[in-house]
């Protein structure tokens, strides 16, 4: 992962000093913002439903007042956590009793903006493949020497990121959730990945869950980029919308030639900006970022170098090339943890959708398949055209017997229930024969029926798989 070269020095929250800022929800990012606006003299007033993060945050020094109740009037921000609901389905009421009291609701990501304002910033969202690329950006950034560090919506939170200041760069991780909660903050280099259903609930269907990825676009400056992803028919849109408004565009395509644009072909990251084409390397050699959803991330990543530095020599694409070919991956992201029997044992806990799901699935043939949890809409109905790929599947969590129905007579399946029965199953399964497999956990689910979050679910993989290894050896 991307880590900053600068001194971890605090961001300056100064202007922030004797103001009333009200706190809602305090875990990770909502926590660390707390904690940073009262360091900073800030008149801090947190909530969490949770008593037991209501107690960190008072033995921190902070007043507990609950939005939901209090006069609102005389504070005027609302610092809500990107999980909590502020239109649909319903908003919070704390955040009802915000907007009546005419307070702005932001996130921690827009107060990064405002503390910091000399530093260039890329944002980086998508349904799928945001963490994978922002870590891409921040490695090669680093490796070319450039003052870099990652954040938002991975690794660390914005309000504990080390202030980058004139020639720094934020690389910032965006979900829709953030994006709806910007104000003023603007991207410098703004990247649109892909785009499919997520989070319909929380946007009102589709058409709200563009709207709020769109805002990636919002306030550019005249020198802002935007680089699009276009091998989806809304992403394709939104390209054609911002070209249409006299935006600088660059579109990206790991499925066909893009005239002008950056694209993949044959397996090679090519860049026919200003004219002729050129390849700048093969990709297939990349072991870190296998699959054509990986090319894509590649491709964005070295589009946004290239913009953000402004090489052109063949040198420096070289220089791009060897970068990203250092690359050492992301933990829960196709990564191979074991390999026991001759059978790959690869954690894809992100993969918390089908989409995801389907991109891990196209990598490999004879999967033993470890799937479930609390589903989104849409199920796995979507994954058909790989289900002759998947040898067995062992389901856990919520959704293992709607997704059983959807896989019979299909693919055999096995309700294992938790998590640790489906690693031993699968082990079992896979070490039978000597035939070759891959044992998959991408689970095309959220976690949150029985772990709090992906990582978590991925840590507990990675552990049974090690565990196996030890017993194996």
């Amino acid at each position: 992962m991307a880590m900053n070269t600068a001194s971890h020095s605090r961001l300056d929250l100064s202007a922030f000093a004797g103001t009333p800022i009200a706190v809602l929800g305090l875990g990770k990012s909502g926590l660390s913002a707390a904690r940073a606006l009262h360091q900073s003299g800030a008149d801090v007033r947190a909530w969490d439903d949770d008593p037991v993060r209501r107690e960190v945050a008072q033995e921190g020094g902070m007043a507990l007042v609950d939005p939901g109740n209090a006069d609102m009037t005389d504070v005027p921000t609302l610092l809500l956590s990107p999980g909590i609901p502020h239109t649909f389905p319903a908003p919070h009421p704390a955040v009802k009793r915000a907007l009546e009291a005419g307070c702005e609701i932001i996130c921690d990501i827009e107060l990064l903006a405002r503390a910091d304002r000399d530093a260039l910033y890329v944002g980086i969202t998508g349904t799928n493949g945001k963490s994978t690329t922002t870590a891409l950006i921040g490695h090669i950034l680093n490796q070319l020497g450039k003052r870099t560090v990652i954040g938002g919506n991975i690794g660390e939170p914005a309000l504990t990121l080390a202030p980058m200041g004139a020639g720094g760069i934020y690389v910032l991780e965006l979900s829709s959730y953030q994006l709806e909660l910007l104000t003023s903050a603007a991207f410098d280099v703004a990247i649109w990945l892909n785009i499919s259903p997520d989070h319909l609930d929380r946007h009102g269907g589709m058409d709200g869950y563009i709207a709020a990825k769109r805002r990636i676009f919002a306030r550019q400056p005249a020198t802002g980029i935007a680089i699009v992803g276009v091998d989806d028919e809304a992403s394709q849109a939104v390209y054609d919308d911002l070209i249409a408004q006299g935006k600088t565009a660059i579109a990206i395509s790991v499925e066909r030639r893009i005239e002008g644009g950056v694209y993949v072909a044959d397996g090679w990251l090519t860049d026919e900006r200003g004219g002729a084409a050129r390849r700048i390397m093969d990709l297939s050699q990349v072991e870190t970022l296998p699959g054509s959803h990986n090319a894509q991330n590649a491709a964005v990543a070295y589009a946004a170098v290239s913009v953000i530095i402004a090489g052109k020599s063949a040198a420096f694409d070289a220089q791009l090339a060897d970068a990203i070919a250092t690359f050492p991956g992301l933990a829960h992201r196709q990564e191979l943890v074991a390999t026991l029997g001759g059978c790959a044992f690869i954690n894809d806990s992100k993969a918390t959708n089908a989409d995801a799901t389907a991109r891990a699935l196209a990598c490999s043939d004879n999967i033993i398949w470890i799937a479930g949890g609390r589903a989104k809409a849409g199920g796995i109905e979507t994954l058909a055209p790989f289900f002759p790929r998947i040898r067995h599947a062992f389901l856990i969590g919520e959704a293992a017997n709607d997704f059983a129905t959807t896989l019979e007579g299909q693919v055999p399946t096995t309700i294992s229930g938790d998590l640790a029965t489906a690693v031993a199953e699968a082990a079992k399964l896979a070490t039978s024969d000597s035939t070759p497999c891959v044992v998959l956990l991408s689970p095309a689910c959220a976690s949150f029926d029985q772990f709090p979050d992906f990582e978590a679910r991925g840590d507990a993989f990675r552990a049974a798989v090690l565990t196996l290894s030890e017993d194996a050896a």
